[in-house]
């Protein structure tokens, strides 16, 4: 869908009824308008759009992901508050001026991967943007640094193209940030899942690794080679022998303690279970 913050005027026309607005938006391809847009298009002053949209508001006809932003909200959503968080996030990222891409749990469940449905919406940007919710969806924002230039598909969805993390990039960011991604056993199984379908460069993957912490590179070759089919792995093996001599630990958040795997320098220090 068009979004008019992307260059699009407003064309000359009569002023359209606050309790339509929403409909002709959709009706017209928008996906999103600012305060000064919705001024243009009621006639209105901008000051006056707040009092003006306050009852399709409330009819949920609209949401507002950050002040100033203007969502319409088709009908088969408006009895959950909004319209789903991917539908959101790109115009979301454009009108607070980041960079971004949907990752960790976010960017496996496009894939199709996870047993758990996500809670929240998970999203890389290039500078600090708060958690908030639309509607019955929660977005957080975890600055990186890689939100400019890492590795990402276009998924499509009902407002247009969404910047996703590459099935590379997203087990690497799960490996990196365990908690985000709902505790070792879940990262284990995501990508046991990612793996398997739609499945991983490993070329690709050894590279992209060289810029991630070591700890989370062994962890994924040990991941893949304990409980998948993948060969190939010295590739990566490679990458998670460099520098760092001392064994990682394969759940940061348990003790020190168990048998180290030579080949990934891991030290297994909790069993992993991965759901079938």
């Amino acid at each position: 869908m068009i979004c008019i913050m992307e260059g699009h005027q407003l064309q000359a026309r009569p002023s359209i009824r606050a309790p339509l607005a929403a409909d002709w938006a959709l009706s017209h391809g928008i996906s999103a308008l600012t305060t000064a847009e919705i001024a243009e298009l009621l006639g209105v002053p901008a000051a006056q759009v707040s009092q003006r949209l306050a009852e399709p508001v409330r009819r949920t006809e609209w949401v507002t992901p950050a002040r100033g932003l203007w969502v319409p909200v088709p009908p088969q959503y408006r009895g959950w508050g909004g319209p789903p968080p991917l539908e959101v996030v790109a115009d979301l990222a454009r009108f607070c001026e980041v960079d971004y891409y949907v990752g960790w749990l976010s960017a496996a469940a496009v894939y199709g991967a996870g047993h758990q449905a996500a809670q929240v919406t998970q999203v890389a940007v290039s500078r600090a943007v708060r958690t908030r919710t639309v509607g019955r969806a929660r977005l957080t924002f975890h600055v990186r640094a890689r939100a400019t230039a890492g590795p990402v598909r276009p998924h499509t969805v009902r407002t247009g193209p969404v910047r996703v993390a590459t099935p590379e990039l997203t087990v690497l960011d799960l490996t990196t940030d365990i908690l985000a991604g709902g505790g070792l056993d879940n990262v284990a199984t995501v990508v046991v899942e990612l793996a398997d379908d739609p499945g991983l460069d490993l070329s690709t993957l050894a590279a992209l690794a060289e810029t991630f912490p070591v700890a989370a590179v062994r962890r994924v070759g040990w991941i893949l080679e304990q409980h998948t089919d993948v060969s190939g792995l010295d590739v990566l093996s490679r990458v998670g022998g460099r520098g760092y001599a001392r064994p990682s630990r394969l759940s940061p958040h348990a003790p020190d303690v168990g048998p180290v795997d030579q080949r990934w320098q891991v030290r297994v220090n909790r069993t992993v279970e991965v759901e079938a």
